[in-house]
């Protein structure tokens, strides 16, 4: 019998397994893996990829991410859903015909995001791994922003120096000794280059923050994820290069994001 002809069944046996398996939204992953193959061999292919381990957003070659179906390659990074309050602060200060960058896009989620909400924007997105600029230039259609290959403003034409309104980042954080005690779906399946941010989480994030001032028009905003425990030392880059920082979190996301304005 086809799968598809007795859906509960193969459903609850699905279910099952990705619970032993140690998954804990198995309802909803059994059924998002039972729409995604076309028959029953497929189906078991599937649950077998999950079962030892793989991303399911890798696996079905997706991820929702502020209601949208952001497309996904094995190896880039699955947007993380604390990260729509990042979107949501910064859609709070971007206005109609904005020029935005999205620095270590990964696959786009953000920059894609941004655009739905309030476009018309000028959008321009930048990371360095090949396999994530491939899913951003998918995600952000050519007609909605630029999608850039290189290292953070470097790619970026000049012209656009002191002329945007916006900058958002959600760049690797995790200390390199930290990498070890992820979820082994990060850290076995998603690019180190995505999650490592140095001895202390913060190599990136200095970088993007002692180069905004030179991209930022006045009175333009700097946006970049980060911990709870690491706020409070982003926030001192923010002040150390001129810019004027704000911490806003969400206890419901478990979310912080330090929002930096060039004084205008």
């Amino acid at each position: 019998m086809d799968y598809l002809e007795d859906g509960s069944a193969i459903w609850q046996a699905i279910v099952r397994k990705l619970r032993a398996a140690g998954c804990v939204f198995a309802e909803e992953e059994a059924r998002l893996l039972m729409s995604s193959s076309k028959n029953s061999g497929e189906l078991a292919k599937l649950v077998d990829r999950r079962i030892a381990g793989f991303p399911l957003e890798h696996i079905i070659g997706w991820a929702d991410f502020c209601g949208l179906r952001m497309k996904l390659e094995p190896g880039v990074f699955v947007p993380r859903q604390r990260t729509e309050f990042l979107v949501r602060q910064a859609a709070a200060l971007t206005r109609s015909g904005d020029v935005v960058v999205d620095l270590c896009c990964g696959s786009g989620a953000l920059g894609a995001a941004l655009v739905a909400l309030t476009e018309p924007i000028e959008m321009h997105a930048v990371d360095i791994d090949p396999a994530a600029v491939r899913c951003a230039r998918r995600n952000i259609h050519l007609d909605k922003g630029f999608v850039y290959e290189g290292d953070l403003y470097d790619p970026l034409p000049v012209q656009l120096y002191n002329r945007v309104n916006v900058i958002i980042a959600n760049a690797p954080y995790v200390p390199t000794e930290a990498i070890k005690f992820m979820p082994t779906e990060a850290r076995v399946h998603e690019a180190k280059i995505a999650l490592d941010g140095g001895a202390d989480g913060l190599d990136v994030q200095r970088r993007i923050v002692a180069e905004a001032p030179r991209w930022l028009a006045k009175g333009g905003f700097l946006l970049v994820e980060t911990s709870e425990k690491q706020a409070p030392l982003t926030a001192e880059l923010f002040a150390q290069y001129g810019l004027i920082p704000k911490w806003v979190r969400s206890e419901e996301q478990e979310a912080n994001v330090i929002i930096g304005s060039r004084d205008g």
